[in-house]
């Protein structure tokens, strides 16, 4: 289930690293329960609707973004938090809150970014990697972690195929810094062949890595 929100124009200047901002948003309407350090069955945009402003971004007509989990629990529990409190940050305050009950994605396969898809792996020496839609790892990397959490949520699909759609002429890196640490991540559209349950269970959680932070999420 989706959670579709729209916001007042920001008051001030809104910082393009705004993700951690976002995060702590998010993590104040859930409040206190376990789905906090855990691995992450949820997903949520970016901001859409920014102009940049000289060193940071304006959302003259309002920001929009979405917030997916798995768990439909965490949806009324986050809709209630947000008629509570609706302010963010910046003075971007909610306005609007629209549920999107789960689609037919039976015979979809490609999927858009609405965040950058990041992939990591640590290392038994202790080195992480990142990769992305360049690395011939990467398509292995993001069906393995897409399994390891349908496993958590007791989905299984030994039919699963998951690649970057490379041919898209428009797929990119960036290159996003969390808490001060720079993360290579990929825009580019994924192919996702497997049960529509599956379909639908990365439509919800997102895939690559740290999507409880901002990234993988999917439309």
């Amino acid at each position: 289930m989706r959670l579709h929100l729209k916001t007042t124009p920001n008051k001030s200047p809104v910082p393009f690293n705004y993700q951690q901002k976002l995060v702590g948003t998010i993590h104040k309407w859930l409040g206190n329960n376990s789905i906090h350090g855990s691995i992450s069955l949820y997903s949520f945009s970016w901001l859409k609707g920014g102009r940049k402003e000289g060193d940071a971004l304006r959302f003259a007509n309002g920001a929009s973004m979405f917030i997916s989990f798995f768990d439909d629990n965490y949806i009324r529990k986050i809709a209630r938090s947000i008629l509570d409190d609706p302010e963010m940050f910046c003075g971007l305050v909610v306005t609007s809150i629209t549920i999107e009950d789960s689609p037919m994605i039976d015979d979809r396969e490609l999927f858009f970014c609405a965040s950058p898809i990041f992939i990591k792996r640590n290392h038994t020496d202790g080195t992480i990697n990142h990769y992305n839609f360049t690395d011939p790892q990467a398509n292995q990397f993001l069906k393995e972690s897409l399994l390891s959490k349908m496993k958590i949520a007791g989905l299984e699909d030994d039919t699963l195929d998951i690649r970057f759609d490379t041919s898209y002429s428009k797929k990119k890196l960036k290159l996003v810094r969390y808490h001060g640490i720079g993360n290579k991540a990929s825009i580019c559209p994924i192919i996702i062949k497997g049960k529509p349950a599956t379909k639908l269970f990365a439509w919800n959680v997102g895939v690559g890595n740290s999507t409880g932070i901002g990234f993988g999420a999917i439309y």
